[in-house]
């Protein structure tokens, strides 16, 4: 099915969440998630465990991944470290930059809604030569509620001046679902992030691809030809 706004056209506005949707960073999450961790005496975790707990903020993530342990100290060490393996542990998926180019091209505006905290998504923007493509960047700093809250959803579009009907957005997990469904926006998925096809579907997102060339391919099919509404 399609939501709201977006059945046999293109949308004015597109927003991404990051981690898993834009950009595989686990190894970069990863590598802090363990410093962290041996700062407490635990012993390191691999990438797919890690993976479980990203997409809902820092809190949830640290206080699964070092548990028992104060979360505003494990996040001042997260924090201090998480910049020196940023842009080494972090690449754009497949796809993806074929996808940002086309829309912009169309002259689609595009924005980021992520858990991740604003300054490292801003910081990878500029790492992966994306400076110019967003027109916003959203994080858990800018709302008073992260995500699944529709806070930072409707803020962007707040923001875009737009009507909700006219926005598109596009995540990797059943919390972007329930994010988008919140805010009353078309929510399509891929299935390139922390939760598999089966829990996303469950979730039940307007499309679920496996690849954003996949949903690269979907949104050619509408014609790309932005509402003027």
């Amino acid at each position: 099915m399609d939501g709201p706004g977006i059945r046999n056209r293109f949308p004015n506005l597109v927003l991404f969440d990051f981690d898993g949707t834009l950009a595989d960073s686990y190894p970069a999450i990863t590598a802090s998630v363990n410093h962290t961790r041996a700062i407490h005496g635990l012993p390191p975790v691999p990438k797919e465990e890690v993976k479980r707990f990203v997409g809902r903020g820092p809190e949830h993530l640290l206080g699964n991944m070092v548990p028992g342990v104060d979360y505003v100290k494990s996040y001042e060490i997260y924090k201090a470290h998480h910049p020196t393996v940023l842009a080494s542990g972090t690449v754009l998926l497949p796809g993806v930059l074929e996808l940002l180019a086309d829309l912009l091209a169309r002259g689609v505006s595009l924005g980021i809604c992520s858990n991740k905290p604003r300054a490292f998504t801003e910081e990878l923007v500029e790492c992966l030569c994306l400076g110019d493509t967003f027109a916003m960047v959203l994080g858990p700093e800018d709302v008073a509620r992260r995500k699944p809250a529709p806070d930072m959803l409707i803020e962007a579009v707040k923001r875009s001046g737009l009507s909700r009907d006219l926005v598109l957005y596009v995540g990797d997990m059943s919390v972007d679902v329930q994010t988008a469904r919140g805010a009353g926006v078309a929510v399509w998925a891929v299935a390139t992030g922390s939760e598999t096809e089966q829990e996303i579907r469950a979730s039940g997102p307007d499309q679920l691809f496996g690849n954003m060339k996949e949903l690269h391919a979907r949104l050619l099919s509408q014609g790309f030809e932005p509402s003027t509404k």
